[in-house]
């Protein structure tokens, strides 16, 4: 093959739809994995020998240490590695090998596959980086491109990472949900929804003598493992917590249209879930001479307002409503009725478990007595 000798010395020539791509539009990525997929193709069209490539971008979050986009070029196909945070989940250590699991070895050994090279080049904004690999050792003029590609990646990755901080940081602090609900709409107060929701309200019991008899060290241990157990319930079957009110919980299950029974049922089942993990962890903190943690559940269901309320400087993003005060009015009978788990008439009425009825019940605050109903128990 002939190499023009200007390409030696220019590494633009050649990349016209890289650079054009970069500099006009790449900003507006929606997207890491879509920004990858678009400018692996670029190159690709530029004539650049590629069959894979990997960004890696750090992004704020809770569990998450990093995240890594692997693209096979023959494809398209984009997928994601996380890596993360040693000791972030309960009693697990994950890494970014454990995560990509089986599908992510056999996509990199396919694009491995014969004479492959890889070479890592491009480093972006707060530690962005870019891996290429091609089908044969890199000319250096290919490698020269590469890091010019690389270079003018770096404004439109920065703002792509700016946003995913953000989305990230609010998505900790508010949940998916709200988070999106936020960063679509303006700052403003009285801005919100009427939605349909199962709601679930958790509260520790004896908090107030857990905290005066305990170190705030393991006081907020204490809160974390609660917290884990009752909101990671939440999250695996489709809720979201809305907020974390002292020791308690409110999360709400929206319902996507038609009867509320899906997402009356999938509040149960993260109730029998975080029950389950609860017990377990008493189990442990009484091999270890600590007092359990007990607690009660409130489910019902109902409409909220879900939206932005607060002075006019700060808000907060929130749902109220009767129905969110008659959970956790509800939630108060569980200690005189003896009970983990109760469930209001409205919500027995839409599910499809067998509940057992406890009679009618006045809730502080509420003016009608509430029809209640437990869990079976095994």
């Amino acid at each position: 093959m002939t190499i023009d000798p200007r390409q030696a010395h220019d590494p633009y020539i050649g990349l016209s739809s890289t650079i054009s791509w970069l500099i006009d539009a790449a900003g507006e990525a929606p997207s890491a994995e879509q920004f990858l997929a678009k400018l692996g193709k670029c190159l690709v069209a530029d004539g650049v020998p590629l069959t894979g490539g990997a960004l890696t971008m750090a992004v704020p979050h809770p569990l998450i240490a990093k995240r890594t986009w692997l693209w096979r070029a023959e494809s398209g196909e984009v997928i994601e590695a996380l890596g993360f945070v040693t000791g972030g989940l309960p009693g697990a250590e994950l890494s970014n090998q454990d995560q990509a699991g089986d599908a992510g070895k056999r996509w990199l050994t396919s694009i491995a596959a014969g004479d492959v090279r890889e070479d890592r080049v491009g480093q972006g904004p707060d530690g962005a980086s870019f891996s290429w690999v091609g089908p044969r050792p890199f000319r250096p003029d290919e490698a020269s491109q590469l890091r010019q590609a690389a270079r003018f990646a770096s404004a439109p990755l920065a703002a792509l990472t700016a946003r995913a901080t953000l989305t990230a940081a609010l998505e900790a602090y508010l949940g998916r949900r709200s988070a999106a609900r936020v960063l679509a709409g303006p700052l403003r107060r009285n801005l919100g929804e009427t939605i349909k929701a199962a709601l679930l309200f958790a509260d520790l019991r004896g908090f107030t003598a857990l905290s005066e008899s305990n170190s705030p060290s393991a006081v907020i241990s204490a809160l974390d493992a609660w917290f884990d157990r009752i909101a990671g319930s939440v999250h695996a079957f489709g809720g979201e917590v809305l907020k974390f009110i002292g020791d308690g919980v409110l999360a709400i299950f929206p319902v996507a249209g038609g009867p509320p029974r899906a997402a009356c049922d999938a509040a149960l089942r993260a109730v029998s879930a975080a029950r389950s993990g609860m017990a377990h962890l008493n189990e442990a903190r009484r091999r270890q001479g600590q007092a359990s943690l007990p607690f009660g559940v409130a489910l019902h269901v109902g409409e909220i307002l879900w939206g932005n309320i607060g002075a006019a400087d700060r808000l907060d993003f929130t749902a109220i409503g009767p129905a969110v005060n008659l959970v956790s009015r509800l939630e108060g009978l569980c200690r005189p009725l003896d009970k983990v788990v109760l469930v209001s008439g409205a919500f027995a009425a839409e599910s499809g478990t067998p509940l057992v009825p406890l009679g009618n019940h006045a809730l502080r605050g509420i003016a009608s007595p509430c029809a209640v109903y437990t869990v079976p128990e095994d």
